[in-house]
């Protein structure tokens, strides 16, 4: 059950620096292109912004370049202009197949790379109705004082990431463009993620949870996303969720790998749908310079074991989420090395 819609204001600016000076000027408002996540928010009592500042707008945001290079995404491209993309699909297959799958071809349409990428956390405790919410005492995401999914937590909120594309882009060791008042910045994709949700370490600016799993400063935009165009470098993206269609992933699988001589000379595996913030799998060096043998397989196991997060997040269990992750990411890797 939703409730009505909070009473709002809308702006629409025609550039960055008109969108970052709203925002500034209304700190409790809340940058919107697409929609398809923040308005549903909103109709379940999540989030209440004063103002809206419409981004579909500025052109420069929907600007999407590929050259030999690399490729640069604006981050009012569409979900759906990104997937149907040709040069993209033959250069960066791992990112058309992650925008091919989420969500509907509605939600494709309207939401955007920026949307998907600042994607808000989720848990079975969080995205309820506010009559549910209130009749568990709220959560730690929202209101509460504990988070129910790990009463014992000392405080710290593992609602999961669940954006498509991150990993995707991961593994493609993307950055992305920043804008403020302040200037501009570009910071490797992975330091935009800073929900590690670690039960010894206090919540900071760079040591996140599920509540605060962005690293982004108070008034700052993700304006594009930049990726560079590794020679035979080989990509592939897949997810195992509870539907095949507008469904968050229970868990999704991005590999990037380059071979020499048979063997693995590059590895990059990045998981969505399974911690506070996509995760780029550490260590997976170690794995290179053999063929894809069982020994590859344990070692790969052996990490995913230990990178991702177990917890009961969705309506599926936690060590069927990590036990899927492990089981996409061998398949993924098989058909890109036999490729």
């Amino acid at each position: 059950m939703s409730t009505s819609m909070p009473e709002f204001q809308l702006t629409r600016p025609r550039s960055i620096a008109d969108a970052v000076a709203a925002r500034v000027q209304h700190p409790a408002s809340r940058f919107i292109a697409g929609g398809t996540d923040l308005l549903v928010n909103m109709r379940h009592g999540l989030n209440s912004p004063d103002l809206l500042i419409d981004l579909s707008g500025i052109e420069e945001l929907s600007e999407l370049q590929v050259s030999d290079n690399g490729l640069r995404v604006g981050a009012g491209v569409t979900i759906a202009a990104l997937a149907r993309n040709p040069v993209v699909a033959s250069d960066y297959r791992a990112v058309v197949q992650a925008a091919e799958g989420i969500a509907g071809p509605g939600h494709r349409a309207m939401g955007t790379l920026g949307g998907n990428l600042c994607l808000d956390t989720r848990c079975i405790f969080y995205n309820q109705s506010e009559w549910w919410r209130s009749a568990n005492n709220h959560c730690l995401k929202t209101t509460g004082t504990i988070c129910h999914v790990a009463p014992k937590s000392r405080g710290v909120c593992f609602a999961t990431f669940s954006g498509d594309l991150a990993p995707a882009l991961l593994t493609l060791g993307a950055e992305v463009d920043v804008a403020s008042t302040a200037g501009k910045r570009t910071i490797p994709l992975e330091k935009l993620y800073v929900g590690f949700a670690r039960q010894d370490v206090p919540v900071t600016e760079t040591q996140g949870d599920g509540k605060y799993f962005l690293s982004l400063r108070p008034g700052e935009i993700v304006t594009a996303v930049r990726a560079k165009n590794t020679p035979n470098l080989r990509s592939a993206y897949d997810k195992i969720r509870i539907r095949r269609s507008i469904e968050y992933p229970v868990a999704g699988v991005a590999v990037a790998l380059r071979k020499e001589g048979g063997k693995l000379a590059d590895l990059r595996v990045a998981f969505t749908g399974t911690n506070p913030r996509p995760v780029l799998l550490a260590s997976t060096a170690e794995l290179c310079g053999r063929g894809f043998d069982e020994r590859f397989i344990k070692g790969l196991d052996a990490l995913v074991r230990d990178q991702v997060m177990p917890m009961k997040t969705t309506f599926t269990p936690g060590h069927y989420r990590r036990r899927v992750a492990g089981v996409l990411a061998r398949r993924l890797v098989a058909r890109l090395f036999e490729d």
